[in-house]
C-alpha cells in the first residue's frame, strides 16, 4: 500500500492496569478531525458483538477532540444522536476535549458562538466535566468520574481539559503572527510539569532534587526510545490477525467464490421468511406482498429484487454469519420494496422474520437509521472494520444522498487498505436511475465511485438481474479476502416485470456474471453486427425497443460489474465479432455515469480482440451541469434520443 504518515496510522497493545489486562486500540484516522468519531463508535458496537456484551460494560469507546472541532464539526452532533438508539448504542463514549483555546490560528470568538466548546454535548444530556489541565490531580478524578458514571448509567460523558498550546499549533508554528496576548502571557506561565514539581515539594511529597532526578530519568528513558526506534523494523504487519486470521491480500482475477445455495435450502429460507405469526394483523397491502413472494420462491419463476436480497440475507445468517443493514428507511425499503421488519396494524409490534428462521442462526440486525449520511456510514465502516465475518452495508434513502458522507468515502473506504493496511467490506446500496424523478432522485454519481477505484482498492457493480444482485451480496464473505463494494441499486426495476429472476439461477453451481450477453434468444449472439454496451436499468429500454424494432443482429452486452474491469470476459465477447459497430450507452450525462472510466478499458479490449473499429461511439446525454432535468416530457425526449442512436434507429426526437 502507500502508508500514511505515522500520526495517523493505528496500533494496538495490551497493557496492565492495577493487575488487570485491558486491550488498548487505536483506530487509524485521516486528518478530517472528527470524521473518525463514528467509526470508533461502529468499531465498539462490532466489538460488544463478539463478546456478546449485551450490557455493553466491557468495551469502551474513548474519543479524543480539539475544542475548535468539537465545536465546528457537525459529525460530532450525529456522532452523539447515537448514544440511545437501539441500533446503534455502546453504553456511552467517554469524549476528552484538549482545549488549547484555538483551532490553528483561528481564536475561539472567531470559531463558535458559545463560550463552551462543550455546548453540543447538550443535547443528550451528557454530563460535562470542565478541567483546569494545569491540576493533574484534578484531571485524574474527573476522569475516574467519567467512566464510573459511564458504567452506572451508559451515558456519553465528556471532559473538557482546559489548557493551551505552548508552542503553537504544531510545535512549530510562529503563534506570536496571530495571537500575541495570549502567547505573551503563555510564555511567561510556567509548564504544568513544574506546577505540580512545586505543589508536591510545598506538600513535602518530594523534595526538590527528587523531582529534578524524576524528570532526568524521564528524559533519559526517552532519549534512550528515540534512539532505539531508529533501528527498529517491525517482524510483521498485524492487519490479519485475531477475527482476521485466515484472511489473505485479493488475489485471481475472477473471484467468484461459491455463492450458490441448494434449491431446497432456498425453498426452506422462502417459506420461513414469509411466515407471519398468527396473532400478528399485517396491513392487507403487506399481506398480499407477503403472500405473492411465498407463490413465486413455491413456482421457482419470477423472483424479484427484494425476494433475492431476502434469500442472500436468509442464506448468510443461516450459514453462521451476521447481516447487518441500516439506513434512513431501510426496515421497509425507500421504495415500499424490502419489508424486512412487518409492523403490527393494532399494536405496533415488530417482527423481522429472517432474524427467526432457526434458533441457532446468526444475528439479523436491519435498522432505520438517524436522517444522517456521514456519521451512519461512518459507524458501519468501523463495524465491517472489527468484524469481517458479516455483511454490513449502508443503503441511502437516494443513491445522491451518499454525497454527505463524501469525506468517509474519500478517506476511509477507498483508500483504508492502502494507507493502513485494514481491509473492509462494507456494502454502500445507491439507488440510481433515471425515471424522470429530477436532478436529486436519479444519480448516485456513479463516475465519483469509478473515479475512486484503482489499485484493486474496491468494487463497483450495476446489477440487472436479482439473481446477480444475490450472488453479489454473496461474494462479500464467501471468499478469503474483503473489499468494499458499491452497488447502483435500482427503483423502477424493483417491479419491472422484465427484472425478475428463477430460483435456479442462485442455486447450487450458479455464480455471480460481471458481464451477462444474450444467448439463447432470437439475438444473433456472436454474429451480431452492432453491439452496445451499457451498464444497469438502461439496458431494459434498449432490449424493449429494439425487439419492437425486431432488430437480432444487435446485441447487448451488459457490464454488471465496472471495476475491478472485466476485461477478459469483455475481450472473449468482442473477439466473436471483430466487424462490428460498437456503441456504448448510457443513462447519465456525457460527463457523468460509466463513460470517461470504461472507455479506455472497452478501447483496449476492442484492439486485444483485433475489432476493425478503433474507438468506441458514445450513445447518451450531452455533458451537464446538473445530473438530469426536473420535467418528465424533457427526461423521456431524452430517454428516447438516447436510446435510438445507440440502436442506430430513427430518431426519436424528429
Amino acid at each position: 500500500g502507500s502508508g500514511d504518515v505515522k500520526y495517523h496510522m493505528g496500533a494496538s497493545s495490551d497493557r496492565e492496569f492495577d493487575g488487570v489486562n485491558v486491550h488498548l486500540s487505536l483506530a487509524p484516522n485521516p486528518s478530517h478531525l472528527e470524521i473518525v468519531d463514528p467509526v470508533v463508535i461502529g468499531r465498539v458496537r462490532a466489538k460488544q458483538h463478539q463478546r456478546n456484551d449485551e450490557d455493553r460494560k466491557e468495551v469502551v469507546g474513548i474519543l479524543l477532540h480539539g475544542d475548535a472541532a468539537f465545536a465546528g464539526q457537525g459529525v460530532v452532533g450525529e456522532t452523539f444522536a447515537f448514544s440511545d438508539l437501539r441500533g446503534y448504542r455502546t453504553g456511552g463514549t467517554i469524549h476528552i476535549i484538549v482545549n488549547n483555546q484555538i483551532g490553528f490560528t483561528t481564536s475561539p470568538h472567531y470559531s463558535r458562538s458559545s463560550p463552551y466548546p462543550t455546548d453540543v454535548a447538550k443535547m443528550v444530556m451528557a454530563p460535562i466535566f470542565h478541567v483546569n489541565g494545569d491540576d493533574p490531580e484534578a484531571v485524574v478524578h474527573a476522569s475516574r468520574i467519567a467512566i464510573e458514571f459511564r458504567q452506572a448509567f451508559g451515558s456519553d460523558v465528556v471532559l473538557d481539559f482546559f489548557c493551551y498550546r505552548r508552542f503553537g499549533h504544531n510545535e512549530g508554528d510562529e503563534q506570536m503572527f496571530t495571537q500575541p496576548l495570549m502567547y505573551n502571557t503563555i510564555a511567561s506561565h510556567p509548564t504544568t510539569r513544574a506546577l505540580y514539581a512545586d505543589k508536591l515539594v510545598a506538600d513535602g511529597t518530594l523534595t526538590a532534587e527528587e523531582a529534578q532526578q524524576i524528570i532526568d530519568d524521564r528524559i533519559a528513558y526517552l532519549d534512550s526510545e528515540f534512539e532505539a526506534g531508529t533501528s527498529y523494523l517491525p517482524n510483521k504487519a498485524d492487519w490479519l490477525e485475531g477475527s482476521w486470521s485466515g484472511m489473505r491480500t485479493a488475489h485471481g482475477v475472477e473471484r467468484r467464490g461459491e455463492t450458490g445455495v441448494e434449491i431446497d435450502k432456498l425453498r426452506e429460507i422462502g417459506s420461513r421468511m414469509t411466515s407471519v405469526p398468527a396473532h400478528m394483523k399485517l396491513n392487507s397491502k403487506l399481506a398480499r406482498i407477503i403472500d405473492t413472494r411465498a407463490k413465486k420462491i413455491a413456482a421457482g419463476e419470477g423472483l424479484d429484487w427484494a425476494t433475492a436480497e431476502h434469500l442472500a440475507f436468509g442464506s448468510i445468517v443461516l450459514e453462521g454469519d451476521p447481516v447487518r443493514l441500516s439506513g434512513q428507511d431501510s426496515c421497509r425499503g425507500t421504495f415500499s420494496q424490502r419489508h424486512a421488519v412487518l409492523v403490527d396494524q393494532v399494536t405496533e409490534e415488530r417482527y423481522a422474520p429472517l432474524a427467526h428462521l432457526t434458533e441457532d442462526q446468526a444475528m439479523f440486525e436491519v435498522i432505520d437509521s438517524p436522517l444522517s449520511e456521514a456519521s451512519v456510514m461512518g459507524f458501519e465502516y468501523g463495524f465491517s472494520q472489527v468484524e469481517p465475518n458479516a455483511l454490513v452495508m449502508w443503503e441511502a434513502q437516494f443513491g445522491d444522498f451518499a454525497n454527505g458522507a463524501q469525506v468517509v468515502i474519500d478517506q476511509f473506504i477507498s483508500c483504508g487498505e492502502a494507507k493502513w493496511l485494514r481491509m473492509n467490506a462494507l456494502v454502500l446500496l445507491l439507488p440510481h436511475g433515471y425515471e424522470g424523478q429530477g436532478p436529486e432522485h436519479s444519480s448516485a454519481r456513479l463516475e465519483r465511485y469509478l473515479q475512486l477505484c484503482a489499485e484493486d482498492n474496491m468494487q463497483v457493480v450495476n446489477c440487472t438481474t436479482p439473481a446477480n444482485y444475490f450472488h453479489v451480496l454473496r461474494r462479500q464473505l464467501r471468499r478469503d479476502f474483503r473489499k468494499p463494494l458499491v452497488i447502483m441499486t435500482p427503483k423502477s426495476l424493483l417491479r419491472h416485470r422484465a427484472c425478475v429472476s428463477a430460483l435456479a439461477d442462485m442455486a447450487s453451481g450458479t455464480t455471480f456474471h460481471r458481464l451477462l450477453d444474450e444467448r439463447g434468444g432470437k439475438v444473433k449472439s456472436g454474429k451480431a453486427k452492432r453491439i452496445v454496451m451499457c451498464s444497469g436499468k438502461v439496458y431494459y429500454d434498449l432490449a424493449a425497443a429494439r425487439d419492437k424494432a425486431g432488430l437480432w443482429d444487435a446485441e447487448i452486452l451488459r457490464l454488471e460489474q465496472l471495476y475491478p474491469f472485466p476485461s477478459k470476459a469483455l475481450t472473449e465477447a468482442l473477439s466473436q465479432v471483430p466487424g462490428a459497430t460498437f456503441v456504448w450507452c448510457q443513462e447519465e450525462p456525457r460527463n457523468m455515469g460509466g463513460w470517461t472510466f470504461v472507455r479506455d478499458f472497452v478501447e483496449e479490449a476492442m484492439q486485444a480482440a483485433g475489432t476493425r473499429q478503433e474507438r468506441l461511439i458514445y450513445a447518451g446525454r450531452d455533458a451537464a451541469a446538473s445530473p438530469a432535468t426536473g420535467t418528465l416530457a424533457r427526461h423521456n425526449r431524452e430517454q428516447q434520443a438516447l436510446v435510438a442512436a445507440a440502436l442506430d434507429l430513427p430518431d426519436a426526437k424528429a
